[in-house]
């Protein structure tokens, strides 16, 4: 498919930790050639969040919640198209992820909420969305799907491999770039547990910059009984729901010393996935919302022996990273370029995916 300039496209991401909206624009071929545009963050309308976070896919108002999540998404777009002058007709495509609610890779499925038709209508352009179906259809984990983009950025900047990219969302996971080779799987928790945790025992959303876990003491029971479940002991490729683990084992702690505890959690799952990687990675890069988190960061560097540097250290916008990586991969959609791999989620073959919606759908 021949196109006379780079496809520009806009991203969207919702991820696991459901904080908001991430919106980025991106001039990229889907290949090698990138240039990052604006970007900007959004959270969610008031109340949105904590009925996101409770929602059940067999809920009988899960299509009101659904159109809520659509029109949330498409203000976003208008939004930040009005701030950047730009309209959106003449955007190539919309990646529109839409917000996962669960993930159940076991089973062959997985549920995101937003409609792909609603918004090609509204935005007036092309969208493409469900960029996880067919790879689950071609028997892969539909996750983690960043890796293609991860690999793009790495050769862009041409850094030094094999480097691995720590993605630390509600969930974490790495893509190790070593040549044509990536390799990618989830490790294990993110942010998920910690921002729960705080959330119940300190009504906080987050723990900003890690202050409270960086004032309690690791329990190592809990810790050891956290680190005995059976997701760990499973190689090659897999992915989490963010409901997957649970913080039972550190009921009985303080805030604080909960809050040490899921985070060396976190950092030593980390740590593990490190060691089923086919080869070792001479450095690491930590994007997404745990970079943020100093103690969490501090204890991934204590955890593994290599170079671990932030997103920022490079000149990135870590906020900006998912929502960049599904603004290629619409592009590569387009292009019916692979959106996965046997070695980043299982499939049985290079796999395309998305689901394209025009203008005119109703």
């Amino acid at each position: 498919m021949s196109h006379p300039r780079p496809y520009v496209s806009i991203g969207l991401m919702s991820g696991t930790s459901m904080d908001g909206i991430d919106v980025a624009l991106l001039e990229t071929d889907g290949d090698t050639a990138l240039h990052a545009g604006p970007w900007t963050s959004r959270p969610y309308p008031a109340g949105l969040r904590e009925t996101l976070l409770a929602l059940d896919p067999a809920a009988p108002e899960l299509a009101r919640y659904e159109e809520q999540v659509t029109r949330a998404h498409i203000d976003a777009v208008r939004d930040f198209c009005a701030a950047q002058h730009i309209d959106p007709a003449t955007l190539d495509c919309v990646g529109f992820h839409g917000q996962t609610i669960k993930h159940e890779p076991h089973l062959g499925r997985t549920w995101q909420l937003g409609d792909g038709a609603r918004m090609a209508h509204e935005l007036g352009c092309v969208v493409i969305n469900r960029f996880r179906d067919a790879d689950l259809r071609s028997g892969g984990q539909g996750a983690p799907l960043a890796p293609a983009y991860h690999r793009a950025l790495t050769r862009s900047q041409g850094l030094t491999q094999p480097v691995a990219i720590l993605n630390i969302g509600g969930v974490s996971n790495v893509t190790l770039v070593a040549g044509e080779e990536i390799h990618a799987f989830d490790c294990g928790p993110g942010n998920a547990l910690i921002d729960d945790w705080v959330r119940a025992r300190a009504g906080i959303a987050y723990d900003e910059g890690g202050r409270l876990a960086a004032a309690g003491q690791v329990d190592e029971r809990a810790l050891e009984r956290l680190m005995s479940h059976p997701y760990f002991s499973v190689r090659g490729t897999k992915s989490l729901d963010r409901n997957h683990f649970s913080v039972e084992p550190v009921t009985g702690l303080s805030v604080a010393d909960g809050a040490a505890t899921l985070v060396a959690f976190t950092a030593r799952a980390i740590a593990l996935a490190a060691g089923m990687l086919p080869v070792r990675a001479d450095s690491w890069v930590v994007v997404g919302g745990g970079r943020l988190n100093r103690t969490l960061v501090s204890y991934i560097r204590s955890e593994l022996a290599s170079t671990v540097q932030v997103a920022e250290d490079l000149g990135w916008a870590g906020d900006a990273i998912e929502a960049q990586a599904f603004a290629y991969l619409a592009v590569r959609a387009l292009r019916g370029l692979p959106l996965s791999w046997p070695t980043t989620t299982g499939v049985r073959e290079p796999t395309p995916g998305g689901v394209r919606h025009l203008p005119t759908a109703a």
